[in-house]
């Protein structure tokens, strides 16, 4: 292979011209020749037995050109594409052959597109506003009321009328002009006063009723109602309560704190969801943090990016939804189908999000570019070692799954984030 030209030709596109020597092309005609050679009929001859000239005699010289192109371009892109130093990308390719023959071997020009030549600056002294990591004392209270809420009892409630927040157990069929509701009946329904999952007013006339009682209530459907023919129109209600329950809170004390923790006391348990707060806030202080910072290097980041980018990412996109779903038993389409989408919706809805992975990345390789923050020996081999580690398979045998180049530019994009990170102002 022979690079004889390497010239940019547009925004992010480049024109290779790559020669392949007679001696190279006639290699690849030969291999072309052994591989369909069983399969070509020849007058004369046994199917599969002519020899290679009288083949060529009766379909013409150029009957192998297309396979032998076809054997030598993949090695030669890969080959010119180093050569000329060039990052290309998963773009269209356009491809022109220039001469071919016996004699003349293989010229051909192919255009590809590369990643774009960025540029960043002001990204040291990035301005952050860090979210305050203080757990009141109210915080405290609201997370043990939750778990309180969690280890309720439900207990059957006689002594007394519905109240609101009560469970209770009721028939009731709907009239509607004198005439029975379809659909407005059911027996033995369960129902949460003041969950509003009935019509307005519903559920705030069963309040005060007690358990064994049957009344009447009274309502209107709503003039936006889903059902038109009931839009607006009163209605009657014929309910009887079978029971009424409620939530049982268990009281704040000891006995609670070693039920629902590792704790004899309340007092240990308080401080335990104060300690598991504070870690969860800052935790969340510092991915905002990284947040802004991702924000602020997407309004930074100069530079024309090819649209077959963002195209790229949100295709990988698909893929990881797509196999995320296969590992619950469902199919993507079925998927989209079933949500009452498309394919141009879902791509339209990642998109946002794909524009500013690929700036992110492209910001984040310029800076380590410029900062130089690379990775060292051992932090490469570190980071096969865990990968791995992860997937329970040889060291050597993930260093050819893994291409060493693009581990070196995520561990240096790490770099890049942590550098931004110490470098930014924070208030």
């Amino acid at each position: 292979m022979n690079l004889k030209a390497a010239k940019k030709i547009g925004t992010n596109r480049y024109e290779l011209e790559i020669e392949i020597s007679p001696e190279e092309f006639s290699k690849a005609i030969d291999r072309s020749y052994k591989k369909n050679a069983k399969r070509i009929s020849i007058p004369g001859f046994r199917k599969g037995k002519a020899p290679k000239n009288f083949i060529e005699k009766y379909y013409g010289k150029s009957v192998f050109y297309e396979d032998a192109v076809n054997d030598v371009y993949p090695d030669a892109m890969d080959e010119a594409i180093k050569e000329a130093k060039l990052d290309v990308i998963n773009d269209r390719i356009d491809f022109d052959i220039v001469t071919i023959g016996h004699e003349e071997g293989l010229t051909f020009k192919v255009a590809v597109t590369v990643k774009p030549e960025v540029k960043i600056e002001n990204y040291k002294g990035i301005e952050i506003k860090k979210k305050s990591t203080k757990v009141e004392e109210q915080d405290i209270d609201k997370e043990i009321e939750s778990q309180r809420e969690r280890n309720a009892r439900i207990v059957a409630v006689d002594s007394r009328a519905a109240q609101d927040g009560d469970i209770v157990v009721i028939d009731f069929k709907g009239f509607v002009d004198g005439k029975a509701l379809e659909g407005g009946e059911s027996k033995n329904h369960t129902l949460k006063l003041g969950s509003h999952r009935f019509i307005p007013g519903f559920e705030e006339q069963i309040l005060g009723h007690k358990k064994g009682e049957s009344f009447s209530i009274d309502v209107k459907f709503p003039d936006d109602y889903s059902a038109k023919d009931l839009s607006g129109k009163s209605a009657t209600f014929e309910v009887k309560i079978h029971e009424i329950k409620e939530r049982q809170l268990p009281a704040l004390d000891d006995e609670f704190a070693k039920d629902v923790s590792e704790f004899d006391t309340l007092e240990d348990y308080r401080k335990d969801v104060e300690k598991t707060l504070k870690e969860a806030k800052e935790t969340e202080a510092l991915n905002d943090i990284d947040d802004q910072i991702i924000n602020k290097l997407n309004e930074l980041l100069e530079g024309e990016i090819p649209e077959a980018m963002f195209e790229n990412r949100i295709n990988d996109d698909i893929k990881e939804f797509a196999n995320t779903l296969k590992a619950q038993g469902l199919d993507i389409n079925s998927y989209i189908k079933y949500i009452g989408s498309d394919k141009e919706a879902l791509r339209k809805e990642l998109r946002p999000m794909a524009v500013r992975q690929v700036k992110l990345r492209l910001a984040l390789e310029k800076i380590s570019e410029l900062e130089n923050l690379h990775p060292t020996e051992k932090e490469i081999e570190d980071k096969f070692k865990e990968y791995a580690d992860s997937y329970k398979i040889d060291v050597e045998k993930i260093k050819t799954l893994i291409p060493q180049e693009d581990l070196i530019l995520d561990l240096s994009c790490k770099k890049a984030i942590e550098f931004l990170r110490e470098n930014a102002k924070v208030s």
